[in-house]
């Protein structure tokens, strides 16, 4: 006979999110077989571990469906049990749970408590499968599994559904999801830091469904990069980063309007963050006609694989044009040549005439960067087209006029209306040069490595280029003051885009927000309102995501105007508060026996990550007077990434290293791991540290008057997080139990 498992479920739950669960070994396994004595009691350990997490949504009208199926293992030597605990989100329906036995999925049935709970007991005497969901309090569900054998996976699906939230005027779709289980880093052979056990981290994935419907803008994550697919009738979109919370923004608009979303974190005591989407109607009669200018460098160190390339991009761009676009193609060296005079339309035979030409393309001679220049700004963009150059180059300027701070000046002054996307090839030219070019110009600057493809490179970008649908955009604000805007000028939007603006902001209450810009048809605007909180925990890495754009605009500033006491003070607060790596920030490997505060008393300075690489190579220092082309070509190039940086996922890829060292990151919390414990960075060492046990009672209540430290707990059981005046440590040797009293002095230092 087969008993099924049990289900008790008490009420809407409290959590803010939907939260992906998590195993808590049991310490100990006694076995009692039905003929003979009881086996002793044994410890598991934490051999029950979490293989894989897959999450899936759809979204139907305004009802979210979720189901979540999350694979463990026993990866121990001997029997193991395990709790599952699981948080809903407020609002939520619970629909059922169900448990693998013997590979097949099976649900519960509702009754008495006691008799589920004994139930459950003679079960796990037997060594049979069951599941038994209990009622914990402070929002958590939990579920106990035995036995799992050694090696042996176990599948848990959870199932409830809640009603879509609205953000302005987009369905918003929040999961938290955890952090990856963390193993320590240990140094082999004296190089990077590696994890000892690699196939401890989970997989997991996060999509969503939904109709394919003309009112459904394209969906925007401030958290993850997106893959968008088409299955019939609807739409699946699959999120891929490593940042705990996901969060999906699908923008609902109405065909002659724009979907505007406002996501505002505000810390107590400080101006709050504010990031800002905006997603254009999706009928437009006309798009922006195109002024395209391609401008090759074919001096003679482009021979070889490079020439090649170049041309191949150089078709990638042609590509790209549509009946209304014009363009100009411009080659130099030592002398500047063009394809035609002027702008020729991008008919069939101009088309292809243009790829003629550009096969007949030979590297040699020097580099006229300036008079490159010069020809692709004197074209002439009348009034309702946009003119678009991309400029690609691996050199410094060797001919003609050839200090940097005089062409860039001539390029400011000649650009007009004209968009300056800038394309640095190799380290032998002046990255400078390239990135103030972009910037100046209202465009993106890439730097393309040696082994790395200019023809992709190139052709991402003109493929981004194509259909203008508003120009020109501007934000403005009624009720509060936006500062330190990112962008700060301008900017287009492309088809399939969203504006995206990332900023601080000064005041609270009931605000009026205004896009402003310029379409085909003429000039168009949209307001909405968005009310400014004074104080809120809430979309934490909004912060992160403004201040590794931040560091990336400062770091461009520091290159093109000198140093300065002030920019470089801003830089290293913002690389130590976010964990940014910057001149002034690394990450630092703790070896065992090291405390994080002695390291930071002793190291007020680190060397960035590009130099590191350098210094790995044997190739430069840290300390030289002035920094190589090498060092001047990385910097800036990561400086690029950290501008582009709109999503969690792109600011990670931009911090490629932090992973292997260590550093993990819940909101705009960063981690470091010491001794086995993720010690926050913000940590001061004066503040009273509050020491509690993991998952005890003291810690979930701090889970529930702490929104916040939720998501922080999933790091692991040992974790030491810094609020305003208290940290809080989770610690073997914790608290059980607090006060109310205590808690609400914790709650409001906090």
């Amino acid at each position: 006979m087969r008993i099924l498992p049990s289900f008790l479920f008490a009420a809407l739950l409290s959590t803010t999110l939907s939260a992906q669960g998590w195993v808590i070994p049991r310490p100990c396994v006694r076995i009692c077989p039905a003929h003979g004595p009881c086996q002793p009691c044994r410890p598991s350990g934490p051999a029950v571990t979490r293989q894989s997490s897959d999450v899936r949504v759809e979204l139907d009208d305004r009802v979210l469906r979720y189901e979540i199926v999350e694979t463990f293992i026993n990866r121990g030597a001997g029997l193991g049990e395990a709790d599952y605990v699981f948080p809903l989100p407020k609002g939520a329906a619970f629909q059922d749970l169900k448990l693998s036995i013997n590979g097949e999925l099976i649900s519960g049935e509702m009754m008495n408590a006691d008799r589920a709970r004994g139930i459950y007991e003679q079960i796990v005497r037997q060594q049979r499968d069951p599941a038994l969901v209990e009622w914990m309090g402070y929002g958590m569900l939990r579920a106990r599994i035995f036995p799992i054998a050694p090696g042996e996976q176990k599948k848990v699906v959870v199932r409830f559904h809640m009603i879509a939230e609205r953000e302005g005027d987009a369905f918003r779709i929040d999961y938290f999801r955890g952090t990856q289980p963390a193993s320590v880093p240990t140094r082999r052979g004296g190089g990077r830091a590696e994890d000892e056990d690699s196939e401890s981290r989970s997989r997991g994935s996060f999509t969503l469904t939904y109709r394919v419907d003309d009112i459904y803008g394209n969906p925007y994550s401030p958290t993850h990069s997106l893959r968008v697919a088409r299955l019939g009738n609807r739409r699946e979109v699959s999120a891929r980063g490593d940042a705990s919370e996901v969060t999906l923004l699908v923008p609902v608009r109405r065909p002659s309007e724009a979907a505007i979303s406002v996501l505002t974190h505000a810390p107590r005591g400080e101006d709050g963050f504010a990031l800002l989407t905006i997603s254009p109607p999706a009928v437009s009669s006309r798009v922006t006609a195109r002024d395209v200018t391609l401008v090759l460098d074919v001096s003679g160190s482009m021979s070889g694989v490079k020439i090649q390339q170049a041309k191949a991009a150089g078709k990638q761009v042609l590509a790209t044009l549509g009946s209304s676009d014009r363009f100009r193609l411009i080659d130099f060296s030592t002398d500047v040549r063009s394809f035609r005079d002027e702008f020729v339309r991008a008919t069939s035979e101009n088309i292809r005439e243009a790829s003629r030409y550009l096969e007949s393309l030979d590297a040699s001679g020097s580099t006229n960067i300036s008079g490159a220049l010069d020809a692709a700004l004197d074209g002439n963009t009348p009034s309702g087209r946009l003119g678009l150059v991309l400029f690609v180059t691996d050199g410094a300027p060797t001919v003609g006029e050839r200090d940097p701070e005089a062409i860039a000046a001539r390029v400011s002054r000649l650009r007009g209306r004209q968009r300056i996307f800038s394309f640095g090839v190799g380290a032998d030219l002046n990255a400078a040069l390239i990135e103030r070019l972009a910037i100046e110009g209202r465009g993106t600057a890439h730097f393309v490595r040696p082994e790395e493809s200019v023809e992709r490179a190139v052709s991402i970008v003109a493929g981004r280029l194509t259909s203008p649908v508003v120009t020109d955009v501007r934000v403005s604000a009624e009720g509060v003051r936006l500062l330190k805007r990112h962008p700060a000028e301008a900017a287009d939007i492309f088809a399939g885009q969203d504006y995206v603006l990332l900023t601080r902001y000064d005041g609270s209450g009931n605000a009026r927000i205004r896009f402003e810009g310029q379409t085909a048809n003429g000039p168009v605007s949209w307001t909405t309102r968005v009310a400014f909180p004074s104080s809120s925990r809430e979309n934490s890495f909004v912060a992160r995501l403004w201040a590794t754009q931040r560091v990336g605009y400062l770091s461009a500033e520091k290159r093109k105007n000198g140093r300065s006491r002030e920019v470089d003070d801003e830089i290293r607060e913002l690389g130590e508060r976010y964990a940014i790596p910057t001149e002034f920030s690394s990450y630092l490997v703790l070896e065992p026996g090291m405390r994080l505060s002695e390291v930071v008393a002793s190291r007020a300075v680190a060397a960035p990550s590009a130099l590191r690489r350098e210094q790995r190579a044997g190739t430069a220092s840290a300390g030289s007077a002035a920094p190589s082309n090498v060092q001047s070509f990385e910097a800036a190039r990561e400086a690029a990434k950290l501008r582009s940086a709109t999503t969690l996922a792109a600011a990670d890829e931009a911090d490629a290293g932090a992973r292997a060292v260590g550093v993990r990151r819940v909101g705009a919390r960063s981690f470091m791991l010491s001794n086995g414990v993720w010690v926050d960075v913000r940590r001061a060492d004066s503040i009273k540290v509050v020491k509690v046990r993991s998952f005890s009672s003291a810690y979930f209540r701090l889970a529930e008057l702490i929104p916040e430290l939720r998501e922080v707990f999933t790091l692991g059981e040992r974790v030491l997080v810094a609020g305003r005046d208290v940290a809080i440590e989770v610690a073997p040797d914790g608290a059980e139990s607090l006060n109310e009293s205590e808690l609400r002095s914790i709650q409001s230092r906090w």
